[in-house]
């Protein structure tokens, strides 16, 4: 299955957020600026595959698989890393970190069932 370049996109963004809230988690610190910036990163990373997939029908280049599925899934992931630096600011301690962290891997595995659903790979076509 190939992957596409805002996949890639959101995992960088991802790394970035998950190594980013472990490294302060080992140091046992809380949230800081730079755990909430890996989240910000998700976020970002998220609206521009978003914005690409309003655009990308535009121009021809229409998603295979189960759309409303896709948004579904599109939808959630605009909401976790929102949630967890919501979590990070509301607990201020260096658990939030680990939240954060899984923010940024759940971002990169719903960016790729997303790409899944969009090529349609391995046969998910409705």
């Amino acid at each position: 299955m190939d992957f596409d370049v805002y996949f890639w996109i959101m995992c960088a963004a991802g790394l970035l957020c998950a190594a980013a809230g472990v490294f302060f988690f080992l140091r046992k610190e809380a949230p800081n600026d730079i755990t909430l910036l890996g989240a910000g990163a998700v976020l970002a990373a998220t609206i521009v595959y978003a914005a690409a997939s309003i655009i990308r029908p535009l121009a021809g280049d229409h998603a295979r698989g189960n759309v409303p599925e896709f948004w579904a899934y599109m939808i959630t992931q605009l909401s976790i890393p929102v949630a967890a630096a919501w979590w990070a600011l509301v607990e201020r301690t260096r658990w939030s970190n680990l939240i954060l962290a899984a923010a940024g891997l759940v971002g990169i595995v719903m960016a790729a069932r997303m790409n899944q659903i969009w090529y349609a790979a391995g046969g998910m076509a409705p």
